[in-house]
């Protein structure tokens, strides 16, 4: 029987192999990328390819068939695959329950794009700051990729906006917020007192691309009052949607969390007349993974947290323009910390 012929054997040699290196594999088949596996692991592309060179030395077999720039495992990869996750896995979780206190660690945050730079220093002031002897990562990803990344344990809590759905993940919901009406300032319609969704069925529409799941929102709302937005730019960042409605390129629909800077003037939040386009946000985790009480507090005190207030807080004036409280201060993650 080769090398590979027993399931319980390679779990004995990869208990015996460094974890260095069962780390770097996992990255590779996560990101099916050396080059980005590296840039998450904070090393050279170089060592990773030595670490894995020495991982298939050490088993005699070829991990990956390398195919131009793409990459992808080969069947003793797949069999790797399995192993290593439920070993890596099982030492993680080790670590947080040996030094499991309820107050010191690491959390690991994820939010998608449109919600994150706006939403998390407010979190982190107003929750984070509960648990001073904690350290934070943040980081951005789409729905698809953080609901992936919140599954397999690469992150502790992710904030997303509803609809969403993944296996093994608790999904609850926070706040519900609506979105405004960008508009350039020198537009006939900031001149109304009230604008329908009529009044913007016919006007060129800057979104984000399909891979935002603000767009969803945007565009069910627009076919639940029958019409379909014209769109005429297709963008990956709020910021530079905000920038183009200044510029009289289109008009968007803006999350009132984002609506704190109206570019000088340039640009009018309004709310439309009625029904009005919302999205809920919410956080997910997942349950079966080992949950530290730092984290299953953090949690709790995540679902304490007043979003509606935190909406609220944002004033639209007479004018349309957003008025909202400075941004707090985020205090920095320790750097230290041992990843999970």
């Amino acid at each position: 029987m080769g090398r590979f012929g027993s399931v319980p054997n390679l779990a004995i040699v990869l208990l015996l192999m460094d974890l260095g290196q069962l780390r770097y594999f996992s990255k590779i088949v996560e990101h099916r990328s050396f080059t980005r596996a590296a840039q998450d692991c904070s090393v050279s592309q170089p060592a990773l390819s030595q670490q894995i060179a020495k991982l298939e030395k050490e088993l005699g077999q070829p991990l990956f068939e390398r195919q131009g720039r793409s990459i992808r495992l080969t069947p003793a990869g797949q069999l790797l695959q399995t192993q290593a996750d439920k070993i890596l896995q099982l030492v993680d979780d080790a670590k947080r329950q040996i030094t499991d206190d309820g107050q010191t660690g690491r959390i690991g945050i994820s939010a998608i794009p449109t919600i994150a730079p706006y939403l998390i220093p407010k979190l982190l002031s107003d929750v984070g700051v509960q648990f001073p002897q904690a350290s934070f990562v943040i980081g951005e990803d789409t729905t698809d990729t953080l609901l992936k990344r919140c599954s397999n344990g690469d992150v502790d809590v992710g904030i997303i906006a509803l609809p969403a759905s993944a296996k093994y993940l608790t999904i609850e919901p926070l706040f519900e917020e609506e979105l405004l009406l960008a508009l350039p300032a020198d537009h006939p319609l900031c001149e109304r007192t009230r604008i329908t969704s009529k009044d913007i069925a016919d006007e060129p529409f800057v979104l984000l691309g399909d891979t935002h799941c603000l767009v969803d929102a945007i565009e069910s709302f627009c076919n639940q009052k029958n019409f379909q937005p014209v769109t005429t730019s297709r963008i990956e960042q709020l910021t530079t949607i905000q920038n183009l409605v200044a510029l009289g390129l289109g008009v968007s629909f803006v999350p009132k969390i984002a609506t704190n800077d109206d570019l000088g003037g340039k640009v009018v939040y309004r709310s439309i007349s009625g029904d009005k386009p919302t999205r809920q946000i919410a956080i997910c985790w997942n349950p079966y993974r080992y949950q530290s009480q730092l984290l299953s507090n953090f949690i709790k005190a995540l679902l304490e947290f007043s979003g509606s207030d935190f909406i609220a807080s944002i004033d639209i004036g007479k004018s349309g323009k957003s008025k909202s409280p400075k941004p707090p201060k985020i205090r920095p993650a320790k750097t230290n910390q041992s990843s999970t």
